[in-house]
């Protein structure tokens, strides 16, 4: 084998445990904003396990992220919670890094 043919066969190695780590750290995070939305919603038991599988099993990151704000708003407003669309993409991003880093260390 040659030196390129190794190094084309990292980089692709390299590529997949990187989407690989991409599609966990959305798993995770994903899993983390419907834990907190099930705590603001104030579900308990199997109401916040369904709803938090509901919302955990959203794994597109672009076209789901928008949707994910659009019912967690709706939810919240059906609750009197009164939150934007930007504070709860701000708490996204916030449980994304924390997933980023979770994932990296295997905490989960």
């Amino acid at each position: 084998m040659t030196l390129f043919q190794d190094r084309e066969r990292a980089f692709e190695q390299m590529f997949a445990h990187d989407e690989e780590a991409r599609f966990r750290a959305l798993a995770r995070r994903n899993k983390l904003l419907g834990q907190w939305a099930a705590a603001q919603l104030g579900l308990k038991g199997d109401k916040s396990d369904f709803y938090i599988a509901e919302i955990s099993g959203s794994l597109v990151a672009h076209v789901i992220d928008e949707s994910l704000t659009l019912k967690i708003q709706a939810d919240f407003a059906a609750k009197g919670i009164d939150l934007s669309d930007e504070q709860i993409r701000e708490k996204m991003a916030e449980l994304m890094a924390i997933a980023i880093r979770q994932v990296r260390s295997s905490e989960w």
